[in-house]
């Protein structure tokens, strides 16, 4: 059975709806910058992808107090990934309506904001939502409430490649029952407590110029960028209106045995086969894009491998937005289903191809025949997935 991504919508640092994101991304601009959500002073950090002008008014006001941001911001682009679909709820029974999300770690910033109640106020201040709002199921548990979702519905945690597991999870549970998926990741760290977990992993970018913050594949590149948002998707069988279908996927995870890349080069190849296409028929890859020399130089050797030398199309949107935890992947694809819906690369900004990695890494908007996408995603502790979507 052929699954469709029927609707799609945005929160990103971009944008607060599909278009506007991707008309911003298209123009070639960035929405990185100083942080503003947090006093980043005190880290080697500074630069952030924050949404901002987010209003989560449009929710019901008693979820306000009993969520986080994220899931606030999940929340509205559900909604709108719902609207854009065209489907009518009440005339889908909601036993066949299923949510699959990813979360890095939940929320992050609900989380800080009850400690910090705890240990200056005592625990009489902290939350009762704080049961919940912390936890990283907690945005598949408010759509699903929120919509009357019934169906098989989960989440996934697998770092950033949690957010291509998801859709690929959700697309083999229209084969097995249900009618309707909303899927995809919208994430969020962006507070104190957040920024120290990212920091420990020691590959956040230290510089303080938003231009050069982010630079995958890149000689300068000095780690990536924390962001925050993601894109919800619907999928189905149905093909009316849709932007694009979900044809294979590969996961991988890479052992502490494996050389650089190795995992990564496998998933690739098990997403080809299982989209039943050959390495010809990619017309554009969407690159994980770590933002580190090491993981860099190991995912450009894997392409290599599977492609050939500046064989196929490159580019790294995320670099316009920073690495958004699940979010980042699931953003991906929705970037790729509009690349085929107007036949459009879109730009990896500021970021400059170290040619001795042997990818044909598109810096600026480019029109190009666009019929298969490969989008890659991979997470702290060896996790690679690949996941092919076609017209």
């Amino acid at each position: 059975m052929t699954v469709h991504i029927s609707g799609i919508d945005v929160v990103s640092p971009l944008g607060l709806s599909r278009e506007e994101h991707w008309k911003a991304l298209l123009d070639g601009c960035s929405g990185l910058g100083a942080t503003r959500s947090f006093d980043s002073t005190p880290y080697d950090n500074p630069v952030s992808g924050e949404v901002l002008g987010f209003d989560p008014g449009e929710l019901p006001s008693r979820l306000l107090p009993a969520t986080d941001r994220m899931t606030q911001m999940s929340l509205v682009a559900a909604a709108g990934a719902f609207e854009d679909s065209g489907i009518d709820l009440d005339g889908v029974d909601p036993l066949d309506i299923g949510v699959m999300t990813a979360s890095t770690a939940g929320g992050y910033a609900f989380g800080q904001k009850e400690l910090q109640n705890l240990w200056s106020r005592g625990p009489k201040y902290v939350s009762t939502h704080q049961s919940y709002a912390w936890f990283y199921a907690v945005n598949t548990g408010q759509i699903s409430i929120r919509h009357g979702c019934q169906g098989h519905s989960g989440v996934i945690v697998a770092d950033d490649a949690g957010g291509l597991d998801a859709i690929a999870l959700a697309a083999r549970r229209l084969a097995r029952g249900n009618r309707v998926m909303l899927t995809g990741s919208v994430d969020s760290t962006m507070c104190p407590w957040g920024r120290v977990a990212h920091t420990s992993t020691g590959q956040l970018s230290r510089s303080a110029d938003p231009r050069t913050a982010y630079l995958p594949f890149d000689e300068r590149a000095d780690g990536w960028v924390n962001g925050e948002g993601g894109a919800h998707l619907v999928l189905r069988s149905e093909a009316d209106g849709s932007y694009a279908a979900v044809l294979g996927h590969g996961a991988t995870v890479d052992g502490a045995q494996d050389a650089p890349g190795t995992g990564l080069g496998r998933a690739i190849r098990l997403a080809l086969d299982a989209a039943g296409l050959r390495p010809r028929d990619i017309d554009l890859v969407l690159a994980d894009a770590a933002g580190t020399r090491q993981a860099d130089r190991a995912e450009a050797a894997a392409l290599v491998d599977v492609f050939g030398a500046c064989s196929v199309p490159v580019a790294a949107p995320k670099t316009a937005t920073g690495r958004m935890g699940c979010g980042t992947a699931s953003l991906d694809i929705a970037m790729a289903a509009l690349a085929i819906r107007d036949q459009t690369i879109p730009p990896t900004v500021n970021a400059e191809a170290d040619e001795s990695l042997g990818i044909d890494l598109r810096g600026v908007t480019a029109r190009h025949r666009i019929t298969n996408v490969l989008v890659l995603s991979r997470g702290i502790g060896g996790f690679n997935s690949a996941l092919v979507i076609g017209a």
